[in-house]
């Protein structure tokens, strides 16, 4: 089973992005032996990164494809994201540029929602020293973008993870292991699926 994992890279004052940081981490610590994990930094650039998870989906066909992303007012708070929303973009990505028309797919529905139940896993999983909430609301940005075109490609086989931005007491490591709880109770969901 391939699953594939993403993170951003740097964007405004966030020249370390604990997004990409946290997916790094989670790789090293890998998710058990019959998981291949596959990993990519995306660009936070709206059409660079929706061709980037364009080609993961038709090239790689993961079983799952779970995005990270940094929520910059989420201080101590995981967030999960439940659905992507196909219109709305107005906010430049960090190359100056908008997306067509503000949208992400011009014949899309106007949401699509992840085939992981989202609330179901915010229930069921905890991360000791961090809050985890559900959103249905990625936030109109790249991340929320990228969210789309993946759940759009993969027949809603993706995932979003808003994780905070490093600090003394949220770090790389302590991500990267929140990360990998979530994630394995994520792939529990995905096993009952495919049983």
């Amino acid at each position: 089973h391939l699953s594939f994992f993403s993170g951003f890279g740097p964007f405004r004052q966030y020249l370390v992005n604990s997004s990409w940081e946290a997916v790094k981490e989670l790789s090293k610590r890998g998710l058990g032996n019959n998981i291949d994990l596959c990993i990519v930094q995306l660009p936070v650039a709206y059409q660079k990164a929706k061709e980037q998870v364009f080609k993961i989906w038709t090239t790689l066909q993961p079983l799952l494809a779970v995005h990270v992303g940094l929520a910059s007012a989420a201080k101590g708070l995981i967030i999960l994201e439940q659905c992507g929303k196909n219109k709305g973009y107005q906010e430049m990505d960090a190359c100056g540029l908008l997306p067509e028309a503000a949208c992400c797919m011009l014949d899309g529905p106007e949401k699509i929602e992840s085939t992981i139940n989202m609330k179901t896993l915010w229930k069921s999983v905890s991360v000791e020293g961090i809050d985890i909430i559900f959103s249905r609301d990625a936030g109109r940005y790249i991340c929320d973008y990228t969210y789309y075109a993946s759940l759009y490609y993969g027949n809603g086989r993706a995932a979003f993870i808003h994780v905070p931005p490093l600090s003394p007491s949220v770090t790389a490591d302590f991500l990267g292991k929140a990360l990998e709880t979530i994630i394995l109770e994520m792939l529990k969901q995905c096993g009952e699926e495919t049983e």
